[in-house]
């Protein structure tokens, strides 16, 4: 998803802490940690086996120490995979080049790098991992506020109640049962293809943690069992306790609780009405104001509240969410979840709950710590607890008796001088300028959905996928290099890998579509080598065969080493102007949509990775619907996110085309792809 912003021309500086010390020993001293936190957490999760043994059911880590080590490539398979992958981008010249870039690297450096890397993966759990939260994530100096934090939206059809406080109330209790489940380690552990069992270890941070911004380098802080809740409204912040009596607040009295502060009357303390513009905007600004204005006093317990609290919550004064008669009311929804005013979300929580005067809710979520499939995992059991398992009165209310002798939510106290409102205030210009340069535009594709695809007797995502690359080939009249989010959770420790979408399959297909004088039974060949190429392309991804996560790590190394590599500056600096996810459903099937179709997810998305390119996200909503979240900037004048999102609904229809006369003599093969779809509701 969003990682690919970050991906793209990272630096980091390596500094020996002795005159005398080799670099070699940096990198054996950071190995080693990596392995010390590695066995961290098996402790942690060997306290889950023993309670796992001691019951009938798994429980969700039950099968974490059995997950195997993610493989490290061969150098040699990496390499020809990069070459392979470059190829329909670069002339004749560049191509050439490359290769000798390639083949000076493994003739000198590769060697070198390869045995460090193949020495952390048998002491770390994962080679990969702890170097990606870190260089790719927590290193990034630039603003999160778009270029990170990605959102998912609420229902796309169906708005339970349109009480404010009632809805926020029933969905911070869901929230609530899904975090004592997950302390637990009561929710069943998750797997792919519904057997294969998949890394739990992402979920262990979802509540109660926050980034901590640093002058080099932010931290990810997690704390255990918090017992409260923060809460913005209007410019002003709340705490709210989640227990009394040692349990959880009910629906009702929580929805009591947030109708509380809808009341409040009281006016914002100087500063804190635009104070979270502070996270919003770069990070070294962020960690300086923080140790200068908030290391001590008021600010400094206030500031703790906020940093200790569950999660984050917004009550939003603009009604938001999907209207058929507004033709941008997706797009609105979409800016509003991403970056809001910029200064109504807390962007370092691991995730800020937002709800809306109508009822509708959305969440923007803190990329370093998880990926989408792990927040979406806990949306889905939000979603549908709240819907189905405590439901409204007919008033719209919370159902149950309502607590008045709870204590009313306490305002936080600020203490914010002149000067630190001068840096609030620049983070928040800093981070206006951005987000007024997001062009967002949310796409109902309704002509035809999986269903008709699998009939054409291929995989919906390479369907998809290839889409995109005639979208954009039209639309940009070049190819570019293309990034697909794949997971490896079926590895320890695991996260994602790339797939490189624009293969030189791809390419002869979109080629072969634009020239008229191909013919249609030609065209359908190269769409369907395509397909099966970008679906072998997935199974390597997921597979620990892919090759972009291997060559970020051989770069670390090299810098470790003091060592450049001409060939893996070239390769870590390259842009990817498409950048491309689907969004899981369905991973707990806990509604049956079939049954309920309105009660569908409207899927989320994420900000533009390059200056001049597409950010594109797309969640397959049972047979008939694919929605789309397109991504660009205002400031390019090469992009369009409307005029792509058109480009990619004539795609879709020109390539359906190809089967049309098949679509009805064809016997359908339900299932002969479903084994890697259902493996990527997990990605």
């Amino acid at each position: 998803m969003a990682e690919a912003h970050q991906a793209v021309g990272f630096q980091f500086t390596v500094r020996p802490d002795g005159v005398d010390l080799k670099l070699s020993q940096e990198v054996i001293k950071n190995i080693y940690l990596s392995g010390v936190t590695a066995w961290k957490k098996k402790a942690i999760q060997f306290k889950s086996l023993v309670k796992m043994l001691s019951g009938r059911r798994p429980l969700l880590y039950s099968f974490q120490t059995a997950l195997p080590r993610l493989p490290v490539p061969r150098v040699d398979d990496t390499i020809q995979r990069y070459l392979e992958s470059v190829r329909p981008l670069l002339d004749s010249e560049q191509y050439n080049q490359m290769e000798m870039l390639a083949s000076d690297f493994k003739e000198t450096e590769a060697a070198q790098l390869q045995r460090y890397l193949i020495l952390k993966s048998w002491w770390a759990t994962n080679y990969v991992s702890d170097w990606w939260e870190e260089y790719i994530y927590l290193r990034s100096r630039s603003p999160i506020m778009v270029n990170s934090n990605f959102y998912i939206m609420d229902f796309l059809y169906v708005t339970p109640t349109h009480r404010q406080a009632a809805r926020a109330g029933n969905v911070v209790h869901a929230m609530l049962q899904y975090r004592r489940k997950l302390e637990r380690a009561e929710h069943a552990p998750l797997r792919a293809l519904g057997t294969v069992p998949m890394c739990s270890t992402q979920m262990e941070r979802m509540f109660n943690t926050t980034r901590i911004p640093g002058i080099e380098t932010d931290i990810v802080q997690h704390l255990t069992d918090r017992k409260h809740l923060i809460v913005y409204h209007k410019g002003r912040f709340f705490k709210v306790w989640l227990y009394t009596g040692g349990r959880h607040l009910l629906p009702s009295e929580l929805e009591n609780q947030f109708q509380r502060i809808l009341n409040d009357t009281s006016e914002p303390q100087p500063g804190e009405q635009r104070l979270a513009a502070l996270t919003a905007g770069d990070r070294v600004p962020w960690a300086r104001a923080r140790i200068k204005y908030f290391s001590h006093g008021l600010n400094k317990v206030s500031l703790d509240a906020i940093e200790s609290a569950a999660f984050f919550l917004t009550l939003d004064e603009e009604p938001q969410g999907y209207d058929p008669a507004k033709p941008d009311s997706l797009d609105v929804y979409a800016k509003s979840l991403l970056h809001g005013k910029c200064y109504d979300r807390w962007f370092d929580k691991s995730f800020t709950l937002i709800s809306y005067p109508n009822g509708k809710m959305g969440i923007n979520i803190e990329h370093s710590w998880a990926d989408a499939p792990i927040i979406g995992h806990m949306w889905e059991y939000v979603l549908a607890t709240d819907c189905f398992h405590l439901g409204y009165s007919e008033e719209g209310h919370c159902k149950g008796d309502v607590n008045r002798g709870l204590p009313s939510p306490t305002r936080l106290q600020w203490q914010i001088s002149a000067e630190c409102q001068d840096v609030i205030e620049m983070s928040y210009l800093s981070a206006r300028r951005l987000a007024d340069d997001v062009d967002f535009h949310g796409y109902l594709f309704s002509e035809f959905g999986k269903g008709l695809i699998k009939k054409c007797r291929t995989s919906p995502d390479a369907f998809i996928q290839l889409a995109l690359q005639l979208a954009q080939f039209r639309d940009q009249g070049v190819f570019c290099l293309t990034y697909e989010s794949s997971m490896t959770r079926m590895f320890r420790d695991g996260r994602t890998e790339t797939v490189r979408s624009c293969t030189s399959e791809a390419v002869a297909f979109v080629r072969a579509m634009e020239d008229p004088g191909a013919t249609k039974a030609q065209r359908l060949a190269l769409f369907l080598r395509a397909a099966e190429k970008h679906q072998n392309m997935y199974r390597l991804a997921m597979t620990g065969s892919g090759i972009d996560r291997h060559l970020f790590c051989l770069y670390i190394v090299s810098k470790y080493l003091g060592v450049e590599s001409p060939f893996l500056k070239k390769v870590l600096s390259e842009p990817w102007k498409l950048s491309t996810s689907q969004t899981p459903q369905q991973q707990l099937n806990l509604v049956d949509i079939n049954k309920f179709p309105k009660y569908v997810g409207a899927g989320g998305g994420f900000g533009p990775v390059a200056d001049d390119g597409y950010g594109v996200s797309y969640i397959i909503v049972g047979e008939n619907l694919i929605t789309f979240h397109i991504s660009s900037k205002f400031s390019s004048p090469d992009t369009d996110s409307g005029r792509f999102g058109q480009h990619i609904r004539k795609a879709m229809i020109d390539i359906q085309a190809l089967f049309k006369p098949e679509n009805e003599k064809r016997a359908v093969e339900n299932g002969k792809y479903a084994h890697l779809e259902n493996a990527k509701k997990h990605m």
